[in-house]
């Protein structure tokens, strides 16, 4: 196996199973990370140079025994890519190699715009927590397990494989589940799908992946306009609606509790520790699929309260008296939305200060608007720079045209590199950082000085 784009939290987590299945594996990413420097001490050989020379000579000499696995985002002119491609050498897709692996397994698939990541680790978590044998590809870093892999032990009609569905190029319609959920279905990767309309088509075509006798579980919110042709069966979830619902939801010391209800369970007084009402929908979808396969309420109240969460999902990385710093991946105005509600529910008499670094310039133009709205919830925003990605500039847009529309009256701009010394002569209480870039590398930096100036 040979990943192109291995360091991505999706490929990584591919690589992760073929290397447990004794494949030979080993890959491509543009810089090293924590996580490819994880894979190479998993004994994943990985290079940082584009270049035909720097592909490994087990790959070179046997093409016929060789599979390539490439993300979406490599771009064009990579020479590897296209070395391999001209060469004759079987490539596939993520999704494609994801589809493949799941044909085996019972498969829960989880999709949607926002909450797939913990969605998706709330199921797997509350299997293996009991018992079951499974394997769960993920987005994101599940911190009960310190991984975005989870690995099954075997492989028999009872096995279950959680995947992360992903609607980005259209990769979750490779899969064809037993369970598929979808969360939520704003508009998003406009740069993909042109409008709402094209997006929801693609959610529809996914749906109707699911295999026959197979089950749909769908928020409530969306529920009408994604199902209207599905024949299928169709359980919807929410908070206070849908056939499984959470009710009674509160806060105390920090975490949210709540109560779950479906026509045959009521289990009381839940208590997640990830906050967020947007967390609580999630867990009540992922109890919901849980129940469904056959777990005890017991076995789902002792999942939902040993459930830690996803590293960058409303994580803590300080809680203390006199100040809390909070890390959350939002990069979507709604995402922004759920997350600063919750947040000032748990903090409503609290400064919060909210440091947001856009992604993508296409998702900044399609949503400026958006975004200042729900960064304006905050007491104090500070805007950085647009973080690219895959992406060249666009004339005109910068995290300007998102500023200028934040209602707050202390708000500031400024480059990731002047962070730190802005923070310095800031009187902080509350600090939120937020974006899906490279502003995961401040998060440590802000925490130091919290420490530092609070003695926490």
């Amino acid at each position: 196996m040979y990943f192109l784009g291995i360091g991505g939290i999706g490929m990584s987590a591919l690589a992760r199973w073929f290397n447990e299945n004794n494949y030979y594996v080993a890959g491509y990413d543009r810089t090293s990370t924590e996580l490819t420097r994880q894979l190479e001490a998993e004994n994943i050989y990985i290079h940082y140079q584009d270049g035909v020379d720097f592909i490994p000579k087990k790959i070179k000499e046997d093409k016929e025994g060789v599979l390539i696995v490439y993300t979406p985002a490599i771009p064009k002119g990579h020479l590897e890519f296209n070395y391999l491609k001209d060469n004759g050498y079987v490539l596939q897709k993520r999704s494609q190699v994801l589809g493949m692996i799941s044909v085996g397994f019972h498969t829960v698939a989880v999709a949607g715009t926002h909450g797939k990541t913990t969605t998706s680790s709330m199921v797997a978590h509350l299997l293996k927590s009991a018992g079951r044998d499974i394997t769960a590809f993920l987005g994101g870093i599940a911190t009960n397990y310190g991984s975005n892999f989870i690995a099954n032990e075997r492989v028999t009609p009872e096995t279950v494989a959680v995947v992360e569905a992903d609607e980005f190029d259209r990769s979750f319609l490779a899969l064809n589940p037993d369970i598929a959920v979808v969360t939520a279905s704003d508009a998003d990767h406009l740069d993909i799908y042109g409008d709402k309309s094209s997006l929801e088509t693609s959610f529809k075509e996914f749906i109707g992946k699911i295999k026959t006798n197979g089950k749909l579980f769908i928020n409530e919110k969306i529920a009408k306009e994604l199902t209207a042709d599905y024949k299928g069966t169709v359980c919807t979830y929410g908070i206070n609606r849908g056939h499984f619902f959470a009710s009674n939801i509160t806060m105390k010391n920090g975490f949210f509790e709540f109560d779950y209800s479906d026509e045959r369970h009521k289990i009381e007084r839940l208590r997640l520790g990830v906050p967020g009402f947007h967390n609580v929908e999630n867990a009540t979808v992922a109890i919901a699929i849980a129940l469904d396969l056959l777990l005890s309420p017991e076995e789902v109240r002792e999942g939902i309260d040993s459930y830690m969460g996803v590293k960058r999902r409303f994580e803590y990385l300080l809680r203390g008296r006199d100040t809390v710093l909070v890390d959350d991946y939002a990069h979507h105005p709604v995402e922004i939305e759920a997350f600063l509600r919750s947040l000032r529910a748990l903090y409503p008499e609290r400064k919060i200060t909210a440091i947001f670094q856009p992604h993508l310039y296409s998702r900044t133009r399609d949503f400026a608007d958006g975004f200042a709205e729900s960064l304006s919830l905050a007491d104090e925003v500070i805007l950085l720079d647009i973080y690219p990605a895959r992406e060249e500039p666009i004339e005109g847009v910068t995290s300007e045209i998102i500023f200028k529309n934040i209602s707050v009256d202390q708000k500031v701009q400024c480059s990731k590199g002047e962070l730190l010394d802005y923070l310095k002569d800031r009187e902080l209480d509350v600090v939120a950082t937020i974006g899906a870039g490279d502003i995961d590398q401040m998060v440590l930096p802000v925490r130091d000085l919290l420490k530092n100036r609070y003695h926490v």
